[in-house]
Parts: C-alpha cells; structure tokens; sequence
C-alpha cells in the first residue's frame, strides 16, 4: 500500500525551526568559552575551578578521548577507543574482544604494552613570540620556516625547563600559536571490557545511526611505580542521571574539522581528495572482510582493522555527501564573501590577505597535478614503516598483509600500467618479491619522481599555509575570539543538552534502554546479516535481572568530531552523566559545518554503565570504585 505524503503544517515548521534555533555549535579552547550564550540560553557557565577539574581529569587517547573516574586512576573511554589494544592483549585462547574482560582485583588487571595517555596539564600562547621571528622582506616560504624554526626552539625550551611533554598548537589556521604540556602516563591496564558484539550492537549497519543500543565502553587503569596511580582530580559519577533538556558538556579531543578552510579548499576535498580515499578505502574494506570469511581466528585478527577501515570509509562518504549539499555549501559560500568583503573594504587587511584567496587557489592547482605520486610515496612510506617494526625475519602479520595487497591493488588502479612505479616494481611480482624490492629501496627514476613531486607538492602547501594564516589574522581582527578554531587533536568543550531532532516524519527520542536492545535483538534474531545484532549468551541469561527500563544510550546537540570517541558527557555539577561514543548520520558533514537541526552526539549513559556492571558481569568491585557505593 503506498504511504500518503503529508504536508508540512505551519505547526510542524515552527517546531523545526524552534529545533534548530536550540543548537548549540563549537568546539572550544578552555581559554575562550562563551560564557554569555551559555547563560543566555541556560543560565549557567562554569566558572574556572570547574574548568580546570574537568580539564586535569580528561586523558587522550591515541586517536580518542577519556577521563580519569576514581581516585585510583580508573580511566574510562570507549570501547572502540581501546578496540585495537584489547585485540592487542588477546589471542587465540584468551579473546578479550570476543569475550570480554571483567577483572576481579588489581592483580588480574592485564598490562597493555605500548598505550600510553596524557593529561594536559597547562596551556601557554607564545603567537608573539613565534611572530617576531618573520620579517617583512620574507617570502611565504620563509617566512613558513622562521615560523616554525622558531616554534621548534621554543617547544625545545619548555620540554627541558618542565620535563613534561610540550606540544605545538596551531589554532585559528595560525592566527593563534600555543604550546601545550602533558603530563605522559606509560603503564597502563585493562580493567574491563564488554563483548565487542554488545559494545558494537548492529555492527556497521548501525554505525552513525539513531536509535542505538550500544555499550560502548571499556576501563583501564594508570599506574605509576606499580601501583595505582593517584590523580589530582577524576570525575564524580553520576547521583541522578541526565534528562531531556538538561544542560551538558563534552570535554574530549576532536581530531580535525575543516571549518575555517576556504571553499576552494572544500571543493578540491569533495571532487579530488575524498573520492580517492573513498576508492582506498572501499578496496581495504572489502579484501579484510574476505580475509575475516575464512574463520573465527582471522576473524578475531583483523575484527579491529575492519571496525576502523568501515567506519573512515562511511566519514568519508559522508563528508562528501555534505560538500554536495547545495544549501549548506551556499551558507559556507556566504560566509567567506562577507569576510573577503570586510577584507577589500579595509587597506591593511586588503594589504595582509586581499590576495589570500587566489594564491590559495592556485597553490591547489600545483597541488592536483602532484596529487597521486605524493598520495603514493605516503602510503609506501607508511607500508615501510610497518615492516621496519616487525622482528627481523618474521613473517608478515596477517593484517598488515591484507591490507598491504589492498593498498598496492589501490596503487595500480589510481597510476595506470604505464606509470614507471606500476612497471618497475608491482608488475608481474607477487607480495614478498615486492616488499623485498621496496625494502631494498625503490628504483632511482621513481624515487627521483616522487621526491620531485614531494618537493612541489611541500612549496605548495607552504603557500597555502601562509595565506590561511593570513585570512585567519583578519578574521581574527574582524571577529575576534568570538568564533572557535577547526580541532586539531587537543583538549576542547563543547556544551548543548539533551535535545530530540527531526526525522522520517517524526521526532526521534532522546533515551533508549535495556527493553530496546533485547527487541532489537530478538526482532532481527541471532543470524541475521553476518549476527550484527546477536546478544552475547550471558546477556540472554542475565535479562531477567536487568531494569529493561535503565536509560542506555542518549542524544545531545553537543558539537563534536572524530577523536571526541570516548569523551565524558558532564552535567553543570561537573559529574558524568555519559560517555560519547559517535555521532549520527547527519553529522558526518561536521567537518566543514555545523548543522544544529540534525547534528547529534550519541552517548553511553552512565546509569547503564553501572547496571551492566553490576547485574552482567558481576563487578561490583568496579562500581563500588566509582560510585562509592
């Protein structure tokens, strides 16, 4: 029977717009909150005290985020986080992903070789600093270089002086430089995970979807001399929980967005770099999942790759679709001929960035030209790195050599047969003939093509640093700190609540719970597609025990991005209410704008956490640890 199409009442268009005035977009720097929206809107702002608590007790991750929950250095992120470093522990006899992991003291907690956290300790901006050393006289790429011979001096300075680890932070594209400095934890363990098929409930069909049913979590601990480290501030769980409407905060690291680049920088991303990665991408997906088809034991192998090769493939994609959205890339449009306005209508930011735009524009056609031989030099140059790591003489792990022959398939399509690399190294040679020829270093003519192609590609990208700093100096002059700057991997808040969106004709609910994910499983039965919504067997026997009414997962307007996995979801008192754990499908786009209508985080709830724990997997000891009940 067809469904009939309803139109759109003046009632439901107020409510749309009454959702998207709600939003709450930005990605902000702990020393540059918008205090005075915040308490226009919620009448709450946190004050510094509260600032400096949830920023000493937030950790990074490699490639995520977490937050110190007990006074023992409990860290909790989610399970997606600690993914790669569970399968890392695992094999064939103990599998941890497969499985899960619940430790009963601090003795049986595993140590995770190689993971290593930090804790950001203090902030300083020295763009004064850095800035002294341009001169006038200098061409853009000198002045590229004094910029960051300079920087380099003074990251050298502060790593000796304070013996914790200093990084570069390049905000605003350079119109803002700081050093931040970490505190570096080494010895870390795994306290407690879930079964990856509840941890990941729906697989890749889910992934960036509402409603979800995931518990998305996993806990590890820091120590220090041995024992258990003590840290100067952690999270206080949740009394009550979180609602609809409520205010809350994420405090985590988003990776990269993309907002302050030009539009000629997001159209080259949308019809050049994107679909070749996508094309990668594609091919690497679908040759680990015929390599997992064979069995249980390369399943569980290469279970850690195909979670993040799918899920970059479905950002790409995503992203994509977003710079193809008219409307939105019209209002990204807008935004840079009003500033390239105030610009022209200005001489001394005429005389800084009037020309910005178009040097920009021309350093990307350079760019285009070199695109796939610098895109291939990477890639073999990562491949290189990968074998050099392995004990000498020891074969190739399974992994890495699925995803090498993907790679290297992905090298002759995007070439060509006639390309010298394509005819020199990879024609008519199987795997090890190839890496014993790379190994061995690649043939004189090619290495000389790809360093040339390296070196335009490197002068080309000087330039467009240049002139983005440049556009960010006035932008800055325009507007101040009154906008946030794109992520780059470093400590940020976000703020928002628990808010609904439209969707498919209707609202979509803020809360789901423990009765959703047994309904979900039973509706779709423990086989269906590859068993992405099969239960784990202790999850069907311990039902009975569970309130099917817990909140599970949640949504919120709070603006995030990749690298923001595992970030803690905090309410005004500053307790964690939630663990964010994704973002939905119409957030993909994020990257290069922000869509308050529709944009949503997807969140752990803390009270489910805490059920699971207690009537799953028996760890009461884990939840008298941060509840303190």
């Amino acid at each position: 029977m067809r469904r009939s199409v309803r139109a759109i009442t003046l009632s439901s268009l107020a409510l749309l717009l009454a959702v998207a005035a709600r939003a709450d977009e930005g990605m902000w720097t702990f020393d540059n909150l918008p205090t005075k929206q915040m308490k226009a809107k919620f009448n709450f702002a946190p004050d510094q005290a509260w600032l400096d608590h949830v920023r000493l007790s937030a950790v990074r991750f490699p490639g995520g985020s977490g937050s110190f929950i007990s006074k023992d250095g409990l860290v909790l992120t989610n399970h997606h986080v600690g993914h790669d470093w569970i399968q890392k522990v695992s094999d064939a006899k103990h599998d941890f992903v497969k499985n899960g992991f619940v430790s009963q003291s601090h003795a049986e907690e595993v140590k995770v070789p190689g993971l290593v956290l930090y804790t950001l300790l203090e902030m300083e901006n020295v763009t004064e600093e850095v800035a002294k050393a341009v001169l006038p006289e200098m061409t853009d790429q000198q002045a590229a270089a004094a910029r960051s011979e300079a920087l380099t001096k003074l990251v050298k300075a502060q790593t000796e002086r304070t013996k914790l680890v200093c990084e570069p932070v390049n905000l605003y594209q350079g119109g803002q430089i700081w050093i931040y400095r970490y505190k570096k934890h080494e010895d870390v363990r795994l306290v407690m995970a879930p079964e990856y098929d509840v941890a990941a409930f729906g697989k890749d069909w889910d992934n960036f979807s509402w409603t979800r049913h995931d518990l998305d979590f996993s806990l590890f601990r820091v120590y220090e001399n041995d024992k258990p480290y003590q840290p100067a501030h952690h999270l206080a769980w949740t009394k009550k929980g979180t609602a609809y409407g409520d205010m809350t905060f994420t405090v985590g690291h988003p990776g990269r967005t993309s907002r302050l680049e030009t539009l000629a920088q997001m159209e080259t991303k949308r019809d050049f770099t994107n679909p070749a990665m996508i094309r990668l991408l594609d091919r690497t997906r679908k040759a680990l999942k015929t390599f997992a088809n064979q069995g249980e034991e390369q399943s569980r192998q290469v279970s850690a790759q195909i979670m993040g090769t799918e899920n970059a493939y479905k950002v790409f994609v995503g992203e994509t679709a977003g710079l193809k959205d008219h409307e939105a890339m019209a209002r990204v449009a807008a935004a840079e001929k009003e500033l390239r306005a105030k610009v022209a209508a200005d001489s001394q930011l005429t005389k800084l960035a009037g020309e910005s735009w178009t040097k920009i524009e021309q350093a990307l056609s350079q760019q285009k030209a070199v695109a796939k031989d610098v895109a291939v030099a990477g890639q073999l140059a990562r491949v290189l790195g990968g074998l050099k790591m392995r004990p000498e003489g020891a074969a190739l792990p399974a992994p890495m050599a699925v995803q090498l022959e993907a790679t290297l398939q992905g090298i002759r399509e995007e070439l060509g047969a006639d390309h010298p690399f394509v005819k020199g190294v990879l024609t008519g040679k199987d795997l090890p003939q190839i890496m014993e020829l790379l190994q061995k270093g690649l043939p004189a003519d090619v290495d000389a093509s790809f360093k040339a192609s390296q070196a335009q590609h490197k002068a080309a990208q000087a330039v467009i640093s240049e002139h983005l700093t440049r556009i960010a100096q006035a932008r800055f002059k325009v507007y101040g700190t009154s906008t946030y700057p794109d992520a780059t991997f470093t400590l940020r808040i976000s703020y928002g609540q628990v808010q609904t969106y439209p969707a498919n004709g209707t609202l979509m609910q803020p809360f789901t719970t423990f009765a959703g994910l047994f309904d979900r499983a039973a509706s779709w039965g423990p086989t269906a597609e590859e068993a992405s919504w099969a239960l784990p067997a202790r999850w069907l026997q311990r039902r009975d025990k569970l309130n099917l009414f817990t909140p599970y997962n949640f949504i919120t307007t709070n603006d995030i991005t990749g690298g923001n996995s595992g970030s803690p979801v905090v309410d005004r008192a500053g307790e964690l209410v939630g663990l964010a754990f994704d973002g939905n499908m119409e957030s993909l786009p994020g990257r290069f704008y922000f869509d308050g209508t529709a944009n949503r985080t997807l969140c752990v709830d803390a009270r489910g956490i805490v059920e699971a724990l207690a009537k799953v997997y028996d760890a009461q000891r884990i939840v008298a640890e941060i509840t303190g009940k």
